[in-house]
């Protein structure tokens, strides 16, 4: 035993050498001296190292603290407080110890927490995913220093736990008496103590295969790791992965809980980026700069190819993914950019495929259903925790897709109840929780598409829009568009649909193969994790248009060429940083349209609107002005921006093809109009029109657009 502990002994100094020859080399320009050194001025404590540098220096070393982390990681720790020592003595005694965190290449050991099997216990592994849950922070005592009155004698006792990175855990025994049996008072103000926390990561809920649930995985955060990240952030977590045994009654089953303890977090970007290359760059800008008449045409014919028609609501979700301008004003109120559509019809008019669609295009997209989900599922729960029995927050769907989409199919299905906890979100961007003594506001910034059934099953054509739809005026008014698909029959459309239909039926994928399975998700991989630091090198070159096949497209459709789904996942991430500036002719259109809409819904009799023409109404023109104007990756949001809106708007509350600027309404032949009559209504318009300028003037010049 002693001839092991020696040899143990001796490769733990011998790491720690090399780990110190590491950090303090002049051969990299001295990069980890200057980070030590910045670290101290900062007054922290943790010093992230690349794990490239050192595979670079050492490779043998590099794969012992991959394969061995426990006991390299501690070694490690130990080299930089020495290095911090020969540096600045005085900084190295302010600190117990020194933390060391770990980022780059990981291999095979980049996993999520479904691939987080029993092989990696004891390794160096980084796992992707999305917190789901947080426990309150918890201060553990490190060490203790006890006084004994009777003797005079100060004695201190250090605390480890399968937590931390020594190899055998400390006794739980607190110390209250000394070997001959004086009673010892315990000095707090002298014990050291560090921050604790338990969080659980959960696999992208996007990345799960098809029929299973996503895994997760808990994670122990210490000491400045603490508070760092909230429920519905994506982060990457590097640490070692460790099992902790389970008594029960000095007895052991054989599964064990298995744990990680990290020692680096990173937060990812909000905005799932894809990889762009200067080439890219340059393709999207030629191409908005070439099509720039009819872009946004282009863009909207190409979503969704294998649907027939449905033209107008395929530029308002292209709308939708581009988004309008979020304003947050000085007095703390914010005005939303985000779009949110509805789309209630008849059985079979595609709106679930829309809705997959929007799934595979969009940078984050969250898909539910109404009968699956309720209003705690969608926003936030508080529950309580198993094992210490204290209340915490659980992130809803709302809340994951934040800055992104929330996609709710069988919208009709859900309750009253269950609809209402949507408000909030909808209008405001965020989840307000007040219950069992927790107060929380979670952010929740997201476009919902949410697709329904009219309440008979089939649209009634006998009945108002208002009647068929079912929701209440509060819900509806929160929805920028709202869509009634209808099942009609006309035989040259019929025709049309079932030639499309056919050709999709027809085609064959070159790469299948006769008899193959296709794969239990689907296009989603297993493996929801990507190296931070491969290099980003596309071997194939990006296709601005898709390769003609006369089965996906149809023969007469040659000259309507189809942007590529990679394409256009690319573009709209471009066009959603630009920022459009309203410009004073736009704003004169919006508000003269504005008024427009609402005489219209006087009329009320032969103009049956689908939903209320309200304040919200305004602000709609202006967020699909803005996302027409963000296609053409434009600055300045001008006449042809606001006339599309209008047009959008015309068709999703009147029905109305192709409006643009309606002419007023003449009056029959049959029934003259009363000179006084047309006096008051020219008036009135008037008296409107002004009004809904002042109001937009107000509006725009609050959301800090210029003139």
């Amino acid at each position: 035993i002693m001839a092991t502990d020696v040899a143990d002994d001796r490769e733990m100094r011998e790491a720690q050498r090399d780990y110190l020859d590491f950090l303090d080399d002049d051969q990299d320009q001295g990069i980890y001296q200057s980070k030590v050194r910045d670290m101290i001025s900062e007054n922290k404590a943790r010093l992230i190292v690349n794990i490239n540098d050192l595979r670079r220096r050492n490779e043998a070393r590099a794969a012992k603290l991959m394969n061995n982390a426990f006991e390299e990681l501690l070694a490690f720790q130990r080299a930089l407080k020495d290095l911090v020592a020969s540096v600045d003595g005085t900084y190295a005694k302010q600190y117990e110890e020194f933390f060391i965190g770990l980022e780059g290449s990981f291999g095979s050991k980049h996993v999520s927490p479904r691939t987080l099997t029993s092989r990696l216990l004891g390794s160096m592994v980084c796992v992707e995913g999305i917190i789901t849950k947080c426990s309150l922070v918890r201060p553990k005592v490190v060490r203790s220093v006890h006084y004994c009155p009777a003797t005079k004698k100060t004695m201190e006792r250090k605390y480890t736990d399968l937590t931390s990175l020594d190899a055998f855990p400390s006794s739980a025994i607190y110390p209250t008496k000394d070997e001959e049996n004086n009673p010892l008072e315990t000095e707090f103000g002298l014990s050291i103590y560090k921050d604790h926390q338990t969080i659980t990561v959960q696999e992208m809920p996007e990345k799960a295969p098809a029929g299973q649930l996503p895994r997760s995985v808990d994670i122990i955060l210490d000491n400045d790791l603490v508070d760092a990240v909230k429920p519905g952030d994506r982060v990457q977590v590097v640490g070692t992965y460790r099992c902790l045994p389970g008594k029960k009654g000095g007895f052991t089953s054989g599964t064990f809980r298995t744990i990680m303890i990290a020692c680096h977090i990173k937060q990812m970007s909000k905005e799932v980026s894809p990889c762009f290359t200067a080439d890219d760059v340059a393709k999207i800008r030629n191409f908005s700069r070439t099509r720039s008449k009819d872009v946004f045409d282009q863009l909207a014919r190409s979503l969704a190819p294998s649907i027939h028609g449905h033209e107008y609501i395929k530029k308002a979700i292209l709308c939708m993914l581009l988004g309008g301008v979020e304003k947050v004003l000085e007095n703390g109120s914010r005005i939303r950019g985000d779009i949110n559509i509805l789309l209630i019809g008849d059985p079979s008019v595609a709106k679930s495929q829309l809705l997959r669609y929007v799934l595979h295009t969009a940078p984050r997209a969250i898909p539910t259903t109404g009968r699956g989900s309720s209003g705690v599922g969608l926003t936030a729960a508080v529950t309580t925790d198993q094992e210490t029995g204290e209340r915490r927050l659980e992130a809803g769907a709302m809340v994951l897709a934040d800055r992104g989409v929330v996609c709710i199919d069988e919208f009709d299905k859900m309750s009253d109840m269950d609809r209402t906890a949507i408000h909030e979100v909808m209008e405001q961007g965020r989840v307000t929780i007040a219950k069992a003594g927790i107060h929380a506001r979670l952010n929740a910034r997201c476009s919902v598409l949410a697709a329904a059934n009219p309440v008979y099953g089939r649209y009634d054509q006998y009945k108002t829009p208002m009647e068929n739809i079912g929701l209440q005026d509060s819900l509806l008014s929160r929805f920028d568009l709202l869509f009634i698909m209808l099942d009609q029959m006309d035989p040259e459309q019929d025709r049309e649909i079932s030639d499309h239909v056919l050709r999709m039926h027809r085609y064959r994928d070159p790469r299948e193969q006769e008899g193959a399975a296709m794969a239990l998700g689907g296009t989603v991989d297993v493996l929801a994790t990507e190296d931070p630091d491969a290099a980003v090198e596309e071997h194939e070159e990006l296709q601005i248009y898709e390769k003609h096949n006369n089965l996906l497209h149809g023969s007469k459709r040659k000259r309507d060429k189809i942007v590529s789904k990679e394409f256009m996942r690319k573009y709209i991430h471009i066009a959603k940083a630009v920022t459009p500036v309203l410009t004073e002719e736009a704003a004169n259109h919006i508000a003269e349209e504005y008024s427009r809409l609402r005489s219209q819904e006087q009329l009320g009799a032969d103009l049956a609107r689908t939903s209320p023409v309200t304040a919200r109404t305004l602000e709609t023109l202006i967020r699909l002005s803005t996302a027409h104007a963000k296609a053409r990756m434009s600055k300045a949001v001008e006449l042809q921006d606001s006339e599309v809106a209008v047009e959008l708007v015309q068709f999703a509350y009147f029905k109305k093809v192709g409006a643009g600027t309606p002419k007023p309404a003449k009056p029959r032949e049959d029934e003259p109009m009363d000179a006084s009559l047309q006096a008051e209504d020219a008036e009135l318009s008037a008296e409107r029109c002004v009004c809904a300028r002042v109001c937009v003037c107000v509006c725009v010049c609050v959301c800090g657009f210029l003139f």
